[in-house]
């Protein structure tokens, strides 16, 4: 089982949804960063269950507990390690299936793949499993604040064909967060509102999709040829539980317009040594290296495969039975997702910042 990301910034994440507690282990964070519960914790309070009644039901608190690699309030450069206890896990939610597989879930494929699996909560397919990503992407995001000044943002752009209007150069934290749907859109939020909670009453759920910006990258990050780093991001965030597109600038729309329209032409900028677009259709990649300008994807996410909705399938004999989950899930990931999308994006970015330095040694 691949639990490994990173290069140079390599992170593991550990533990299942319904088992003692998940977490990570972070190994190539640079010595002397200030580090605390406290920078870790905000990003997990976004990411926990139970923030609202749009997402799952599962009351944990998320308290994050850094194990190794700190002294006296810094990283030391060896592995940190964090801990979040699972306290709310109900196991017996999933008894009744036990021997059956969710439609559009892991279950049929992980057995298919190992034999066995853990059928309470889906084990390590449970996007319990992205605390981890989560705690360790905390880390990131104070390393490339520092120093960078990169800034990472995602809200929730569409859910269920209702589309947000956003400016995605002035949107803010703030906005993102003023909403339980975390779509910085009013408008667009009460209807996304109205529409997940129409889902869960019909035992239903809904996708949509995570737009998320890396503002302030400097130009140079990613390696040509296997190393591009829109290729990583494409393959980090597809590796999120429930992700099955991705996009990054103008995506596939750029496939409907021509060169003369589609081209981001140069302009000079402040520094001579760094022009500018004023377009972005690129997304802020050029031959997979950052250009400087932001970087612009968008994740699409599908609905939730555990539903309260009788469903037929199949059990471990090949016999025909119907299923209707019991338990606790969100009738639309899109809110908890987008801690989880800015999570990756960090991870991604701060390798890349890290290896660019590797670089510039040389």
């Amino acid at each position: 089982m691949t639990s490994t990301f990173g290069r140079i910034f390599r992170v593991t994440t550990f533990g299942e949804s319904h088992g003692g507690g998940v977490g990570c282990i972070v190994d190539g964070c640079p010595p002397r960063l200030a580090l605390t519960e406290a920078d870790i914790q905000p990003d997990l309070d976004r990411r926990r269950p139970g923030q609202s009644r749009l997402v799952t039901q599962r009351q944990e608190a998320d308290e994050v507990e850094i194990l190794s690699g700190t002294f006296e309030g810094v990283t030391l450069g060896s592995p940190i390690s964090m801990l979040v206890r699972n306290k709310d896990a109900r196991p017996g939610a999933y008894d009744n299936m036990r021997d059956l597989f969710r439609p559009s879930h892991a279950d049929f494929t992980t057995e298919a793949k190992y034999g066995l699996r853990n059928w309470q909560g889906g084990g390590r397919a449970s996007a319990r499993e992205t605390i981890g990503r989560v705690a360790a992407a905390a880390i990131a995001r104070k390393i490339l604040a520092q120093v960078a000044g990169i800034e990472v943002l995602a809200w929730v752009s569409e859910v269920n064909g209702i589309t947000a209007e956003v400016d995605q150069n002035e949107v803010t934290l703030e906005q993102v967060e003023a909403d339980p749907t975390r779509c910085p859109d009013p408008v667009a939020a009460a209807a996304i509102t109205a529409a997940i909670d129409q889902a869960r009453r019909d035992g239903d759920s809904l996708g949509g999709v995570v737009t998320c910006v890396a503002r302030s990258v400097p130009a140079g990050l990613g390696t040509p040829v296997f190393g591009k780093i829109d290729a990583d991001l494409a393959g980090a965030l597809i590796s999120l539980p429930a992700a099955k597109g991705f996009e990054i600038g103008s995506g596939f729309a750029g496939t409907t317009m021509t060169g003369t329209s589609h081209n981001d032409a140069f302009e000079p900028g402040d520094d001579p040594a760094s022009p500018t677009t004023p377009t972005n259709f690129s997304g802020g990649v050029q031959g997979g290296i950052s250009n400087g300008m932001t970087i612009v994807t968008r994740t699409a996410f599908k609905p939730t495969a555990t539903i309260s909705s009788p469903q037929k399938t199949v059990d471990r004999d090949g016999n025909a039975v119907e299923l209707a989950a019991k338990g606790r899930h969100d009738p639309c990931v899109l809110p908890r997702a987008v801690p989880m999308v800015e999570a990756m994006t960090l991870l991604v970015l701060v390798d890349a910042w890290l290896s660019q330095q590797t670089v510039d040694v040389l």
